[in-house]
Protein backbone atom coordinates (compact mmCIF):
# COMPACT_ATOMS: atom_id res chain seq x y z
CA UNK A 1 0.00 0.00 0.00
CA UNK A 2 1.24 3.47 -1.08
CA UNK A 3 1.58 5.89 2.02
CA UNK A 4 0.18 9.39 0.80
CA UNK A 5 2.54 12.05 0.43
CA UNK A 6 2.32 15.06 2.68
CA UNK A 7 1.09 18.02 1.00
CA UNK A 8 2.78 21.22 1.73
CA UNK A 9 2.26 24.89 -0.21
CA UNK A 10 5.41 26.44 -0.95
CA UNK A 11 4.63 30.39 -0.68
CA UNK A 12 7.28 31.18 -3.86
CA UNK A 13 9.19 34.68 -4.11
CA UNK A 14 10.72 34.47 -7.26
CA UNK A 15 11.98 31.46 -9.73
CA UNK A 16 15.63 31.53 -8.64
CA UNK A 17 14.97 31.04 -5.06
CA UNK A 18 12.52 28.12 -5.81
CA UNK A 19 14.75 26.25 -7.84
CA UNK A 20 16.78 25.01 -4.95
CA UNK A 21 14.32 24.73 -2.85
CA UNK A 22 11.21 23.03 -4.34
CA UNK A 23 13.77 20.13 -5.41
CA UNK A 24 14.99 19.86 -1.67
CA UNK A 25 10.98 19.95 0.08
CA UNK A 26 10.49 17.16 -2.66
CA UNK A 27 13.69 14.93 -1.65
CA UNK A 28 11.88 15.04 1.83
CA UNK A 29 9.13 13.45 0.33
CA UNK A 30 6.39 16.38 0.34
CA UNK A 31 3.84 16.44 -2.29
CA UNK A 32 4.62 20.40 -3.28
CA UNK A 33 2.33 22.88 -4.35
CA UNK A 34 3.87 26.54 -5.11
CA UNK A 35 2.10 29.51 -4.47
CA UNK A 36 2.77 33.14 -5.88
CA UNK A 37 1.57 36.04 -3.82
CA UNK A 38 3.83 38.95 -3.21
CA UNK A 39 1.81 41.91 -3.06
CA UNK A 40 5.25 43.73 -1.98
CA UNK A 41 6.70 43.78 -5.83
CA UNK A 42 7.58 47.23 -7.64
CA UNK A 43 7.30 48.45 -10.16
CA UNK A 44 3.99 46.57 -12.17
CA UNK A 45 6.89 45.56 -14.60
CA UNK A 46 9.06 43.68 -12.21
CA UNK A 47 6.07 41.93 -10.39
CA UNK A 48 4.87 40.57 -13.97
CA UNK A 49 8.69 39.31 -15.05
CA UNK A 50 9.02 37.73 -11.56
CA UNK A 51 5.32 35.90 -12.16
CA UNK A 52 6.15 35.20 -15.71
CA UNK A 53 9.79 33.32 -15.13
CA UNK A 54 8.08 31.57 -11.97
CA UNK A 55 5.72 30.43 -14.55
CA UNK A 56 8.10 29.04 -17.15
CA UNK A 57 9.91 27.72 -14.19
CA UNK A 58 6.99 25.48 -12.66
CA UNK A 59 6.33 24.43 -16.34
CA UNK A 60 10.31 22.51 -16.88
CA UNK A 61 10.45 21.28 -13.14
CA UNK A 62 6.48 20.14 -13.04
CA UNK A 63 5.31 21.98 -10.12
CA UNK A 64 1.87 22.72 -9.88
CA UNK A 65 1.44 26.32 -8.76
CA UNK A 66 -1.18 28.52 -7.88
CA UNK A 67 -0.85 32.31 -8.41
CA UNK A 68 -2.41 34.98 -6.62
CA UNK A 69 -1.49 37.62 -9.24
CA UNK A 70 -3.57 40.36 -8.46
CA UNK A 71 -1.56 43.28 -8.13
CA UNK A 72 -2.05 44.76 -4.54
CA UNK A 73 0.86 47.04 -4.03
CA UNK A 74 -1.65 48.89 -1.76
CA UNK A 75 -1.98 46.09 0.82
CA UNK A 76 1.28 46.22 1.15
CA UNK A 77 2.30 49.91 1.15
CA UNK A 78 -0.77 50.43 3.76
CA UNK A 79 1.11 47.69 6.49
CA UNK A 80 4.93 48.84 5.74
CA UNK A 81 4.62 53.03 5.13
CA UNK A 82 6.01 55.06 8.07
CA UNK A 83 7.41 51.80 9.76
CA UNK A 84 11.65 51.32 10.83
CA UNK A 85 12.90 48.52 7.84
CA UNK A 86 13.17 45.78 9.97
CA UNK A 87 9.16 46.33 10.91
CA UNK A 88 8.56 46.79 7.14
CA UNK A 89 10.02 43.40 6.33
CA UNK A 90 8.24 41.48 9.36
CA UNK A 91 4.68 43.47 8.10
CA UNK A 92 5.26 41.92 4.38
CA UNK A 93 6.22 38.61 5.18
CA UNK A 94 3.17 38.43 7.91
CA UNK A 95 0.90 39.71 4.53
CA UNK A 96 2.44 36.76 2.22
CA UNK A 97 2.50 34.38 5.20
CA UNK A 98 -1.18 34.83 5.93
CA UNK A 99 -2.51 34.57 2.44
CA UNK A 100 -0.55 31.60 2.10
CA UNK A 101 -1.49 29.77 5.69
CA UNK A 102 -5.26 30.65 4.59
CA UNK A 103 -4.84 29.35 1.55
CA UNK A 104 -3.21 25.68 3.23
CA UNK A 105 -5.88 25.95 5.76
CA UNK A 106 -8.94 25.95 2.66
CA UNK A 107 -7.05 23.34 0.74
CA UNK A 108 -6.55 20.86 3.74
CA UNK A 109 -2.88 21.31 3.13
CA UNK A 110 -0.67 19.48 5.92
CA UNK A 111 1.90 22.33 6.17
CA UNK A 112 3.24 25.64 4.58
CA UNK A 113 6.71 26.91 4.18
CA UNK A 114 8.26 29.34 2.11
CA UNK A 115 11.46 30.06 -0.62
CA UNK A 116 12.12 33.37 1.32
CA UNK A 117 13.89 31.21 4.01
CA UNK A 118 16.71 30.66 0.92
CA UNK A 119 18.15 34.40 1.30
CA UNK A 120 20.89 35.48 3.48
CA UNK A 121 19.72 38.82 2.54
CA UNK A 122 16.33 38.51 4.48
CA UNK A 123 15.52 38.89 8.05
CA UNK A 124 15.32 34.99 8.69
CA UNK A 125 13.93 34.89 12.43
CA UNK A 126 10.98 37.25 11.27
CA UNK A 127 10.60 34.71 8.93
CA UNK A 128 9.94 32.46 11.47
CA UNK A 129 8.20 34.51 13.43
CA UNK A 130 5.93 35.53 11.01
CA UNK A 131 5.69 31.78 9.59
CA UNK A 132 4.52 30.66 13.51
CA UNK A 133 2.16 33.46 13.95
CA UNK A 134 0.55 32.30 10.52
CA UNK A 135 0.47 28.65 11.60
CA UNK A 136 -1.75 29.65 14.69
CA UNK A 137 -3.93 31.83 13.67
CA UNK A 138 -5.07 29.32 10.41
CA UNK A 139 -3.93 26.46 12.47
CA UNK A 140 -1.75 24.67 9.29
CA UNK A 141 1.36 24.14 10.32
CA UNK A 142 4.49 25.85 9.45
CA UNK A 143 7.46 23.65 7.65
CA UNK A 144 10.46 25.61 8.60
CA UNK A 145 13.97 24.73 7.27
CA UNK A 146 17.08 26.78 6.46
CA UNK A 147 17.53 26.61 3.03
CA UNK A 148 20.08 29.67 3.06
CA UNK A 149 22.89 26.75 2.25
CA UNK A 150 20.96 26.33 -1.42
CA UNK A 151 21.47 30.11 -2.37
CA UNK A 152 24.10 30.16 -4.61
CA UNK A 153 23.03 27.34 -5.95
CA UNK A 154 19.88 28.68 -6.55
CA UNK A 155 21.40 30.90 -8.40
CA UNK A 156 23.73 28.94 -10.53
CA UNK A 157 20.57 26.92 -11.87
CA UNK A 158 18.88 30.06 -12.27
CA UNK A 159 21.54 31.02 -14.35
CA UNK A 160 22.03 27.87 -16.32
CA UNK A 161 18.34 27.78 -17.00
CA UNK A 162 18.66 31.57 -17.88
CA UNK A 163 15.71 32.71 -15.45
CA UNK A 164 15.61 36.34 -15.08
CA UNK A 165 17.19 36.90 -11.59
CA UNK A 166 16.32 40.27 -9.85
CA UNK A 167 18.70 42.84 -8.05
CA UNK A 168 16.37 43.41 -4.96
CA UNK A 169 13.93 41.65 -2.85
CA UNK A 170 11.06 43.68 -4.64
CA UNK A 171 9.55 46.39 -2.59
CA UNK A 172 9.99 49.77 -3.35
CA UNK A 173 12.34 50.47 -0.22
CA UNK A 174 14.30 47.64 -1.20
CA UNK A 175 14.84 49.06 -4.34
CA UNK A 176 15.45 52.36 -3.45
CA UNK A 177 18.39 51.23 -1.32
CA UNK A 178 20.14 49.31 -4.13
CA UNK A 179 20.10 52.47 -6.07
CA UNK A 180 21.18 54.48 -3.38
CA UNK A 181 23.91 51.93 -2.80
CA UNK A 182 25.20 51.53 -6.28
CA UNK A 183 25.26 55.66 -6.49
CA UNK A 184 27.13 56.06 -3.28
CA UNK A 185 29.42 53.00 -4.62
CA UNK A 186 30.13 55.83 -8.34
CA UNK A 187 31.00 58.17 -6.14
CA UNK A 188 33.53 56.89 -4.21
CA UNK A 189 35.15 55.16 -6.86
CA UNK A 190 35.39 58.00 -8.71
Amino acid sequence: MNKKKPKILLHTCCAPCTTYVHPEIKKEGFDVVGYFYNPNIHPFKEFEQRLETLKLYAGHAGLDLVCNDHYELESHLRLTLGKKPEERCLSCYKLRLFSAAAYAKQKGMDFFTTTLLISPYQNHDAIIEAGMEMSRIHGVPFYYKDFRIGFYTSKKIAKEMNLYMQKYCGCIFSEKERFARSKKNSYTSA
